[in-house]
């Protein structure tokens, strides 16, 4: 396990700024000339504002999330939570993605002063909804420090004044659920993306704007054409899928992921960041970077490794959750809540597997949860002068004339605790009911049937559906 000796203190919150964050962590970035600290970013934990604070930032694992991950060295272990995600990182997600592509970091130890400072610093940064959620968990011991994956290391050959361009995509689930594991009134799954439902649930909870046209199945289809329809749609709307750094500064989307659409205005001053980046006639800037980005995803096959890893998710949250409730040694409430010979007859093979067996469905369904709420970082910079040894990988951009070396990282692997098994479901259950009520409304108003079903309502259903 990799330590830094320094502990950050109040003093050292001004050399860190505020780059985004997600429902778990917050991200800063250094600002400062420390050689130990150029070139990172900082992970620092939340805790929910309706929740009380945990000693040393987390708890160790509990007892049934030993069951999980014992067969990993040091994760079972490790005296934080925060430890254990490290070793997760490097046990767990290193062979399945790619050590090439994941940076494990290592712990900076921080005083609750600095923690402190840091919390007030960003707070008129951060999106309004972040800061009612959570606030910086005031209590942790250590943070990580991991590469600023905006940014290119420099290598020998490449002038110092070069661009690096980043861009950071939340993928999400990139395959339909086929499992036998699914009910009969929840089938709607099997032919519409989660993330397509999931926006029109958002979209009634008012937690976006409109729905996106952005298609998780287009990105993992290996297809040049559909690659790029998804790009245009995250750039549409980037919602907190879609962001670009330009020399490790955000020029495109929202720092807390609140960026629910692109304005001309937007769209310009994202076209004039990229003219120190693509050559090409006036207007087509922008256009030469989304070909430059699938191209590279296209020929890349990052992608690939990553489906291969949601896929471990093979029966569905619907089945998983049966596996859950007999490794935590309690009455199945789902099969309660069901009932009927019928159905319990549906889940008796689960219930019956051997301990081992219903451990790795709930294994494997937690370590796909990962996969399929990672980001992806890809970073380029103009081949140039640079070495022609270099080790990173290099593509042709046609309409530029361009080469550009790249690479690419996943971030934000987190370990899903077990107890959110059951939130899964309810969640899941959740999207689906509404986005099938949603659909009958929309049919009955489009018969005439129910003429007060709202014109939103509607386009929901549609822009989500048709897609597919």
């Amino acid at each position: 396990m990799k330590w830094m000796a320094a502990i950050l203190q109040a003093k050292d919150a001004e050399e860190w700024t505020y780059r985004g964050e997600g429902a778990v962590n917050l991200v800063l970035a250094y600002c400062g000339s420390s050689p130990h600290f150029v070139g990172k970013v900082l992970r620092i934990p939340k805790v929910s504002n309706d929740g009380p604070e945990c000693e040393n930032g987390h708890s160790a694992l509990v007892n049934h999330e030993s069951l999980l991950w014992g067969k990993f060295e040091g994760i079972v272990s490790a005296p934080t939570k925060e430890i254990a995600e490290q070793v997760y990182v490097q046990k767990v997600m290193f062979p399945l993605l790619g050590s090439e592509h994941v940076d494990a970091g290592i712990h900076v130890l921080v005083s609750r002063e600095f923690l402190v400072a840091v919390d007030n610093k960003v707070l008129c940064q951060r999106p309004s909804w972040r800061v009612d959620a959570a606030r910086v968990n005031p209590l942790c011991d250590s943070v990580l420090l991991i590469a600023d994956h905006s940014l290119f290391p420099h290598v020998s050959g490449s002038p110092k004044e070069d661009f690096c361009v980043s861009v950071e995509i939340k993928p999400k689930g990139g395959f339909l659920p086929t499992s036998e594991f699914i009910a009969e009134g929840n089938a709607v799954k099997k032919r519409i993306t989660r993330f397509k439902m999931h926006q029109a649930l958002k979209l009634h909870q008012g937690k976006i704007s409109q729905i996106s046209k952005y298609d998780p199945l287009d990105l993992f289809s290996g297809s040049k054409d559909r690659i790029r329809r998804a790009i245009k749609a995250l750039f549409l709307t980037p919602q907190n899928n879609f962001r670009v750094f330009l020399n490790g500064s955000l020029i495109f989307g929202g720092m807390g992921g609140a960026a629910d659409s692109t304005s001309s205005a937007v769209a310009q001053s994202f076209h004039d960041g990229l003219k120190h980046v693509i050559s090409a006639k006036d207007g087509m800037h922008i256009k030469g970077f989304v070909d430059l980005l699938t191209e590279t995803i296209f020929k890349s096959g990052l992608l690939n490794r990553l489906l291969e890893v949601q896929k471990l998710d093979a029966i569905d949250i619907e089945g998983a959750i049966h596996a859950y409730y007999d490794i935590i040694s309690q009455p199945c409430v789902v099969c309660r809540q069901i009932g009927g010979k019928k159905f319990s007859a549906r889940y008796s093979s689960i219930h019956s597997m051997q301990r081992d067996d219903k451990v790795k469905i709930v294994r494997d369904y937690l370590i796909s949860a990962t996969a399929k709420d990672l980001s992806m970082m890809i970073s380029f910079r103009s081949k140039g002068n640079m070495d022609q040894e270099s080790p990173f990988r290099a593509v042709y951009l046609e309409s530029s004339k361009q080469t550009f070396c790249y690479k690419a990282s996943f971030i934000d692997l987190d370990m899903k605790p077990l107890k959110k098994m059951e939130y899964y479901y309810e969640l899941d259950q959740q999207i689906v009911n509404h986005y099938v009520q949603l659909v009958k409304d929309t049919d009955a108003h489009d018969c005439g049937e129910n003429p007060g079903v709202t014109e939103v309502a509607s386009t929901s259903v549609k822009n989500g559906e048709m897609a597919n």
